[in-house]
């Protein structure tokens, strides 16, 4: 069996269907990004893609850390929870597994999700007013963006229901006490909106430490900013994937193999 950073399967080669050889790398990429970006928690939180045509989707395998997922040692794994394909025999987190099954059930028109505990994200999920619409970034999701309360850690199937439900139509949401999701109909839909939520997130907790009152827009600029960044935020993203991946590609390439 290779190893778990040293896998000698390219994702380029025909093991692979074109399809599947795609999204395995966007996967692996976002990964990578996550990790430059900070975004990480050791090998804890996830990113997963559903594959087209399959009831099934790719996962990281637990014990990697994000800088070292590659297209070829993701995990697949259908909806029960049965491990279809791991290069690197170490398996999947359960908690991770809940999460991400649970939005591919409920959503069939996203592809990828983006779960995150960083501090910032951490924070905000505390906060009893969620995401405040305090900065440009922060509007973008301004009544766009859903929250699921804390159940414990994400190991009961059961759970699955109430947290898409509670999902409904959005693509970002707030697990409270717990951090942030985001999903989308690409990978890099759902790496763009868990990037500016981030910042949000970020902006937010700089501008309490503060211990003074934000200032708040009025709102119809807040809604009207809303909309305009909600309408066009499917060309940012696929305008900003091709150089995140050039960056990528300068730094380490190995993402890809």
């Amino acid at each position: 069996m290779s190893s778990a950073t040293d896998s000698t399967t390219d994702a380029k080669s025909p093991g692979y269907p074109e399809g599947e050889r795609a999204i395995r790398t966007d996967l692996a990429a976002c990964y990578r990004l996550a990790a430059h970006f900070r975004m990480t928690d050791i090998t804890y939180t996830h990113i997963s893609a559903r594959l087209e045509g399959e009831e099934a989707f790719l996962l990281n395998a637990f014990g990697l850390l994000f800088e070292e997922v590659r297209a070829s040692n993701l995990v697949k794994v259908d909806e029960s929870g049965k491990i279809l394909s791991d290069p690197t025999g170490v398996g999947i987190n359960a908690a991770g597994f809940v999460i991400h099954s649970a939005v591919h059930m409920g959503r069939p028109d996203v592809r990828c999700v983006m779960h995150t505990h960083t501090a910032a994200g951490m924070a905000v999920s505390t906060h009893p007013e969620g995401l405040l619409p305090i900065t440009q970034h922060a509007m973008r999701f301004h009544r766009r963006i859903a929250r699921h309360p804390y159940e414990g850690i994400a190991i009961d199937l059961a759970e699955r229901e109430r947290l898409v439900k509670d999902l409904g139509h959005h693509n970002a949401m707030i697990l409270e006490n717990h951090g942030l999701l985001t999903c989308g109909r690409t990978v890099a839909e759902a790496f763009g909106t868990m990037y500016y939520l981030e910042r949000a997130c970020q902006a937010q907790v700089a501008a309490l430490s503060g211990g003074v009152a934000p200032l708040r827009a009025s709102p119809e600029a807040i809604e009207r900013t809303a909309q305009i960044l909600h309408d066009n935020r499917h060309k940012a993203d696929t305008r900003d994937w091709p150089p995140l991946l050039r960056m990528l590609d300068r730094i380490d390439p190995s993402y890809r193999t």
